[in-house]
C-alpha cells in the first residue's frame, strides 16, 4: 500500500469517527432514553410480580384464617368483598353449610355478575342460587334465570332442565314436567345420579304411569 493510500485511509477513518461523535452528541439522548425505558420497564415488571405475589399470599392467609373460625361464613364473606372468585365460592359454601341460604345466594349472585369470572363459574353460581332460593323465588324468576343454562351445549343443561321440571311441577303443569323428565332420562349425557333422581321424582308424582299410558298404543 502506498503512502498516499495509507494517508487517505487514515483521513477517512478520522472522518468516520467525527461523524459518529457528532451523531452521538446529537442523538445520544435517544439511546439513553431507550436504556432507561428498558431498565425501568423490567424493574416495574418485577415490582408488579412481587406485589401480585404478596397480594395473593395475603388473600390466602386471610382465607385460611377465616376457615379456622368456628363459623367461617361471615369471615369468608368479609374476605370476598374484593370480588375474588375463590373467596366468593368458599364463602357461599360455608354460609350454605351454616344454613344461611339467603346470604349464600347473595354471594352467588355477586359471583354470577362478575365479568372477570370464567363463564362456567358464573353459570354454576346462577344455578346454585336458584336452588338455594327454591322456596323464595317466584316461578317466573326461576325460569328467567334457568332458561339460558338449559340451552344446547351448556354443560349445566340437564341440571337446569331438572330445575325447570320442578318449576313446572310447582305451577301445576305436570304434562310439561313429565316431558322434561322423560327427555332427561333419554339423554345420553345424563349421569346415573341424575337419572335416579328423575325416576324417583316421577314415581313420587305418579308421572311414570302417566308417561307409560301416553306412550302405549290403543289395543283392541
Amino acid at each position: 500500500m502506498s503512502d498516499t493510500d495509507s494517508f487517505i485511509e487514515e483521513v477517512s477513518e478520522e472522518v468516520r469517527r467525527d461523524r459518529l461523535f457528532n451523531l452521538l452528541r446529537r442523538y445520544g439522548w435517544i439511546a439513553a432514553a431507550l436504556v432507561v425505558l428498558v431498565v425501568g420497564g423490567a424493574a416495574f415488571n418485577e415490582y408488579r410480580k412481587a406485589s401480585d405475589r404478596a397480594e395473593a399470599q395475603a388473600r390466602g392467609d386471610a382465607l385460611l384464617g377465616a376457615l379456622e373460625q368456628s363459623e367461617p361464613g361471615a369471615a369468608l364473606a368479609a374476605v370476598a368483598e374484593d370480588g375474588s372468585v375463590p373467596a366468593l365460592m368458599l364463602a357461599a359454601a360455608a354460609l350454605e353449610e351454616e344454613d344461611k341460604l339467603e346470604e349464600a345466594a347473595t354471594l352467588l349472585d355477586q359471583l354470577a355478575s362478575t365479568p372477570e369470572a370464567p363463564i362456567i363459574y358464573r353459570d354454576v353460581a346462577t344455578l346454585k342460587s336458584v336452588m338455594l332460593r327454591a322456596e323464595t323465588l317466584s316461578a317466573d324468576d326461576k325460569r328467567t334465570r334457568l332458561v339460558g343454562l338449559s340451552a344446547p351445549g351448556n354443560p349445566l343443561r340437564l341440571l337446569a332442565e331438572e330445575q325447570l321440571a320442578l318449576v313446572d311441577i310447582e305451577t301445576g303443569d305436570l304434562d310439561a314436567a313429565a316431558a322434561r323428565l322423560d327427555a332427561i332420562e333419554a339423554d345420553a349425557e345424563a349421569s346415573v345420579g341424575l337419572r335416579l333422581r328423575v325416576e324417583q321424582l316421577k314415581l313420587a308424582l305418579g308421572l311414570s304411569a302417566q308417561s307409560s299410558d301416553a306412550a302405549a298404543p290403543d289395543g283392541n
